[in-house]
């Protein structure tokens, strides 16, 4: 991916950071033969810098990895290549080579630094949106089960409800039907009495009551 290195550099010249042109222990230097090669290893960062915020430089090549860069710059005026390995802006090694092929492939090593470099970073990156993504999940599934188990209370709840108004419905119909089985035997009573006294109505023949004999008077108690 090639992107714009003017930007990057003008930021890192502003802010005056500190320049380390020592090579890293990590990434391994270009393999050049030092006989073949006309080039500067040494304090060329804070001159490219220069150059750069001069205008004087074209960039030719630029990769970015995550944090890491390299690029491939040209100075016309003394037909100079100087490329250079960057981290998060800020210039971690730059070699100055009039070499094109020693450029090149100086370059190439550099970029393919940055993608090796690179990769903890992008694993980083990847690691934690996986575990954001992972802890977003466990929240949203954390309050659906407290969601689930709430409305589970509240059915198991009116469960008992309804349980105990069956409970109470039951007893209460037990007692009707008891209330009711008296109450049709009543009412067969009345209804057998009425019924007789319908029949006594309706009797056509006469019927008297049988008179008790009279009692006699008794004797008269006498005086003395």
């Amino acid at each position: 991916m090639m992107l714009s290195l003017t930007a990057c550099a003008h930021d890192a010249w502003r802010a005056q950071a500190p320049v380390t042109t020592a090579s890293p222990a990590t990434p391994a230097s270009p393999v050049v033969a030092g006989s073949a090669m006309n080039s500067t290893v040494g304090n060329t960062a804070a001159e490219m810098q220069r150059l750069m915020a001069a205008g004087s430089l074209s960039e030719m090549r630029t990769t970015y990895n995550g944090q890491y860069g390299a690029s491939l710059l040209f100075h016309a005026e003394s037909l100079s290549y100087y490329v250079a390995l960057f981290h998060d802006k800020q210039f971690w090694r730059v070699i100055r080579t009039d070499q094109i092929d020693n450029a090149e492939s100086m370059y190439r090593a550099f970029a393919e630094q940055t993608q090796q470099l690179a990769q903890v970073y992008l694993d980083t990156l990847r690691l934690d949106a996986g575990k954001r993504y992972t802890e977003k999940l466990v929240a949203m599934n954390e309050n659906r089960l407290q969601g689930m188990q709430q409305e589970l209370a509240q059915q198991q709840q009116q469960a008992t409800v309804v349980s105990q108004a069956i409970a109470e419905n039951r007893q209460q119909a037990a007692s009707l039907s008891g209330d009711l089985r008296a109450t049709n035997s009543q009412l067969e009573a009345l209804q057998s009495q009425i019924q007789a006294l319908q029949a006594i109505q309706l009797d056509t023949s006469l019927k008297l009551p049988v008179a008790e004999p009279a009692t006699p008077p008794g004797p008269a108690a006498s005086g003395e």
